[in-house]
Order: C-alpha cells, then sequence, then structure tokens
C-alpha cells in the first residue's frame, strides 16, 4: 500500500516548525500579562509578571509544545521525547495548549458576562495560542494514498484522518537502551513527575481550574503515547521492573508528606479504597470475565464484619479484636459470603450471572437495613449503622493522633493514607502473582471462550468460584480500613448507583474505563471517577448521565481502556496487528487459552 506526505494546511515545512516552535514559546509568554481586570475570577489574573491560576496550566502547555518542537528539528537527544516520529506529539500539544487557554477565556468571558471583561492579554494569549496549532497542521505527515484518495467520500477520509490521531498504536522507531543508571534516573523522575501531576490534581481549590487541569492532562497523556514516550517509558519500566515498582511506592508514600490540608489527605485515602475495591474487582470482571453488578456487597460485609468486632460501642458483639484480627475477620466474611453467592450462581453465564449478581447487592443492603432489632435480630443496627469505631492502635501508633517528622506533620487521614496504601500494595501484589500464575491463564481462558477452555480440560466452575471467593476476599480487606477512616457503617453506600462512590455501577465503570486485567488501569479509573466528582461539584445530580456519556464516547475511540493489555489492543485494533505493541507482563493466548 503505498503512501504520501500531506499536511492538513499547505504551507513550507520551515515555516511549520516555526510556528509551532515561536507559537509554544509564545504561549507561555502570554501567562506574564493580565487576562482580566477584576480578581473575581477565581484565581488571581490581575498581575502582570508572573501567572497565577489557569494561566499556569498555559503556561506550561506552551512550554511543553515548544520541547516538543525541538525534535522537528533534529536537536540532538531529543528523538527519544518522541520516538515514533515528533509531528503526531506536537499536534497534539498544541491542540492542548489552544484548548486550555481558550477554556480559561470563555469560562472568563461566562462567568463575568461578556468579552469586555478580557484584557489585551487575554487576546494576546487566544491569538498565541493558534499558532502552534496553525503550524502543526502544516507540517507534513505520512497518510496511506489508497485511503486519502478512495471513493472521494469525506466521511471515510475524516474517519481515517480521526483514527490516525486518536491511534493507540503508532508504527514506533524505537531507540536504543541507554545506560542503566540513566534508565533507572528516568524512572524515578517519571515517578516525580507522576507525584507532581497527582498532587496538584488533588489540591485544586476550585472547579474551573480542575477542568483545565484535565483537558492539559488528558492532551499530554495523548502526546506521549502518540509521540512513542509512554511505549518507550514502558519498555524501560519492563527492564527495570523492581526499581520501577519501589519508585511509584514511595512516590505514593510521599505524597501525605506534601500536604498541609488534611482535607486533600481525606481524599487521597478515599481514593486507594475504591482504587483497592476496584482492582478487587478486576479479578472478577477483567481476568474472569464475569460481570458481578453486585460487587459492593463484599466491601460492605468486610466493613460490617470488622466494625462488630472493633470496639464500636454500638456493636452488638462487644469485642476489640486487635487490627490484623479485624482484617482477616472481614476478609473471612467476604469470602464465605463470596462462596456462598458464587456456588449457586456461577453456572450462569452473561447477562444471566449479572442479573443475579445485582439482586444479590440488592439483597444484602436491604437485609442490613433490617438486621436492627426490629424487623429482624440486632445485628447490624438497620439504618442507624454501627458508629463509634476507634481509631487503631498498633504497635503504639495512635492513627488517630497527629504525628511529627522533623518538620512535617501528619494528621488522622494522612496516617490512614500510609495504612491503606500497604494494603494496596499487598492486594496489588495478589493481583499480579495471580495474573502470572497457571490460574490466571486460565481465568483468562474462560474469559476468551469457556466451552473451548472446558475442552482443554479446565474446571471452569471451580476456577469461576475461586475468582470470586478471592475478589470477595479482597474488597472485604478494603472494608476493614474503610469501617476505621469513616468512624462508622451504614447500609447506604453499598447499594448499585449512588451519589458517590464507590458502588457497584462505579466500580464496573473504573475498571473498563481504566483497562480489564490491568493493574494500573482500574487504579486510574478509579481515580478519576471519585476525583470528579469530588471536585466538580455541580456535576453531582448528573453523575450517571456524564459518566454514561463518557464510556459511550470511550467505547468508541478506545475501547480497550485507557490502559489496555497487548490482548485487548490486538483484539480491538486487528487493522494495526502489523504495528510494534507495547510491552506488557501479560503473553499473548489464543482463543482456548492455550
Amino acid at each position: 500500500m503505498s503512501t504520501t506526505t500531506r499536511s492538513a494546511i499547505p504551507m513550507p515545512p520551515a515555516a511549520a516548525k516555526a510556528l509551532v516552535a515561536a507559537g509554544g514559546l509564545a504561549t507561555a509568554a502570554s501567562t506574564f500579562v493580565h487576562w482580566t481586570w477584576t480578581s473575581e475570577f477565581p484565581g488571581d489574573l490581575t498581575v502582570d509578571g508572573y501567572p497565577g491560576g489557569l494561566q499556569i496550566l498555559t503556561l506550561v502547555a506552551g512550554l511543553l509544545t515548544a520541547l516538543f518542537a525541538l525534535p522537528l528539528y533534529h536537536v540532538k537527544g531529543t528523538r527519544w521525547l518522541s520516538p515514533a516520529g515528533p509531528e503526531a506529539a506536537a499536534l497534539v500539544l498544541a491542540a492542548g495548549a489552544f484548548a486550555t487557554t481558550w477554556f480559561t477565556l470563555i469560562a472568563i468571558s461566562y462567568e463575568l458576562g461578556g468579552v469586555a471583561n478580557l484584557e489585551p492579554g487575554g487576546y494576546l494569549a487566544g491569538l498565541a495560542s493558534l499558532l502552534p496549532l496553525l503550524g502543526a497542521l502544516g507540517l507534513p505527515r505520512e497518510a496511506t494514498a489508497e485511503r486519502w484518495q478512495s471513493t472521494g467520500n469525506p466521511a471515510a477520509a475524516l474517519r481515517f484522518a480521526v483514527s490516525k490521531l486518536v491511534g493507540t498504536r503508532p508504527d514506533q522507531r524505537p531507540t536504543a537502551p541507554l545506560n542503566r543508571w540513566v534508565e533507572v534516573l528516568i524512572i524515578i523522575a517519571a515517578a516525580a513527575i507522576g507525584l507532581t501531576v497527582f498532587t496538584y490534581g488533588i489540591t485544586t481549590e476550585y472547579g474551573e481550574l480542575f477542568i483545565g487541569f484535565l483537558i492539559l492532562a488528558a492532551f499530554g497523556a495523548w502526546a506521549l503515547m502518540r509521540g512513542g514516550l509512554i511505549a518507550q517509558l514502558t519498555a524501560i519500566n519492563a527492564r527495570h521492573r523492581g526499581t520501577t515498582t519501589a519508585a511509584a511506592f514511595a512516590a505514593a508514600a510521599a505524597f501525605p508528606f506534601t500536604q498541609s490540608d488534611d482535607h486533600f489527605a481525606s481524599v487521597g485515602v478515599n481514593i486507594l479504597i475504591f482504587a483497592t475495591v476496584a482492582l478487587g474487582l478486576n479479578v472478577v470482571v477483567g481476568l474472569a470475565g464475569l460481570l458481578d453488578l453486585g460487587y459492593v456487597a463484599f466491601l460492605g460485609v468486610g466493613a460490617y464484619a470488622a466494625a462488630l468486632v472493633s470496639g464500636s460501642s454500638s456493636s452488638p458483639v462487644g469485642v476489640h479484636f486487635p487490627f490484623w484480627a479485624a482484617a482477616l475477620t472481614g476478609m473471612a466474611a467476604a469470602l464465605v459470603f463470596g462462596v456462598v453467592i458464587g456456588a449457586p450462581t456461577l453456572r450462569l453465564r452473561g447477562d444471566y450471572l449479572a442479573i443475579v449478581t445485582l439482586g444479590f447487592g440488592e439483597i444484602f443492603r436491604i437485609a442490613v437495613n433490617s438486621l436492627d432489632g426490629i424487623s429482624g435480630p440486632k445485628v447490624t443496627n438497620g439504618p442507624n449503622g454501627i458508629r463509634n469505631i476507634p481509631d487503631l492502635d498498633i504497635l503504639g501508633f495512635n492513627f488517630g493522633a497527629e504525628h511529627s517528622f522533623g518538620s512535617f506533620t501528619l494528621g488522622r487521614f494522612a496516617n490512614y493514607f500510609l495504612l491503606m496504601l500497604l494494603v494496596t500494595a499487598f492486594v496489588v501484589v495478589i493481583f499480579s502473582r495471580a495474573n502470572d500464575s497457571r490460574i490466571g491463564r486460565a481465568w483468562v481462558a474462560i474469559r476468551e471462550d469457556e466451552t473451548a477452555a472446558q475442552a482443554m480440560g479446565i474446571n471452569g466452575f471451580k476456577l469461576k468460584l475461586l475468582a470470586f471467593a478471592l475478589g470477595a476476599a479482597l474488597a472485604g480487606l478494603a472494608g476493614t480500613v474503610m469501617a476505621h477512616v469513616s468512624y462508622s457503617v451504614v447500609p447506604d453506600p453499598y447499594q448499585f448507583a449512588g451519589p458517590v462512590p464507590p458502588n457497584s455501577a462505579f466500580l464496573v465503570a473504573a475498571v473498563v474505563l481504566g483497562g480489564m486485567g490491568t493493574i494500573s488501569g482500574p487504579l486510574l479509573g478509579a481515580t478519576l471517577l471519585y476525583l470528579i466528582p469530588e471536585k466538580l461539584v455541580f456535576l453531582k445530580n448528573y453523575q450517571l448521565l456524564v459518566f454514561g456519556i463518557a464510556l459511550v464516547l470511550l467505547m468508541r475511540v478506545r475501547p480497550e481502556g485507557l490502559i489496555a493489555n497487548r490482548r485487548a489492543q490486538l483484539e480491538f485494533h486487528e487493522d494495526a496487528a502489523d504495528a510494534e505493541p507495547p510491552v506488557t507482563d501479560e503473553p499473548v493466548l489464543t482463543k482456548a487459552g492455550a
């Protein structure tokens, strides 16, 4: 199939490159001039000499655009930034700078009552952000001649252009491995950047700033993917798995030390709880392919079991187990419920299994509401729940008190964040070991084709029950910590769909959005699904509508999820099967799992 070099806007290549580089610098420079005359718009955009609020995001976007313009000039050492070719990365970053800047200008005009509230600096920023986008559109890019010239169908040409832009598997021209210590430094730098981005996102103080952050983060990640840098980093991580794991854990553990407000630490610990439960559900949905719509009930079982034995003044049991015993109790109770629920239902498949698990989830919520001593035995105190759960005290370390470490002071939620981080690490290890084991391979075979797997000698029912029990136990462990963090356990959160996560609908959405069968996918999906309602309060009444639309768009553009394994990419992008796939931990299996 022949190829040809084309550009969306005809212009000399030298002029296009100059527009990208100079436009990126001009966009960054425009943030040092005030954009509006009043401080009524959130963030201080009325001062000359330094950026503030959303201007900081435009500054970063402009600098990144200028940085990724260097490979266009073949500057020595910069090819590593975009090994798959700099044109696509430059285009996406230029679009990100344009989107971030114009979102700010539109928000100013909307909230303050018209474009008259924009100062000349705002108009300068809008014009400057347009320059790199025009230059990037003028860069020559390879296109398949048959596609562009076939039948003269504009719709087909448009679909092809969009697929080239949003494609996930560029034809990467890999660079040679670097020095070992250089690669280790790159891993450490990537972990530090990840911590910085997460910390900035979680500490945004108002909705406009968070929306701008999401726009820039989405375009930035898209550019790194299209330029091939993500695949390059994945290859480096595969060569240094231990270093990558240690760096990621250290970056996560450093988060509480970056916070002076315990409120953001409370958001962090709830994100970890949500993400850990989503990772447990990934065992059931992502590995074994069992659609469980009542999974949040296992979180509730673990939370209630731990609350009953943790010394609560409202607990009918009246015992106080140490944390390790309470955790084992929560895990064991959830595991038993998983086996009890799974044994009669796992002979069903597909939609029938989903409907039955949804029913069991509702039965759990109704049951705990009824065990109030009036409608049934007094076990859970009904709608009042189990309250006054004491803070943990492990080896003399009181998690409810502040603790000072040098110049750093960790509050209550920071303490629980570190504890939950250990729980998350434990769940990640369990998931990783299970995925790489013989049982994990059998789960994947069942997910791909259960009939073929059984023909190969795999006991489908036994292994599905094992997946159900393991996923339930991991959810129960997270529920144990959740009970102590929230001081109380009540029935309301444990339903299929509710105003705030975790609930079954959002857990399934987190797994699908992030990428089924992966470790980092559900963690990212859960983080996004928790942070967005937390930061954008006005969305709380429209969560299901917004996320439904988002999932439909995601399934159309990237059906394998934000972070996908190699098998999912091969299945959903068969037309790009000859491209170089990214490095993953998971080997490719046939439909029969062999």
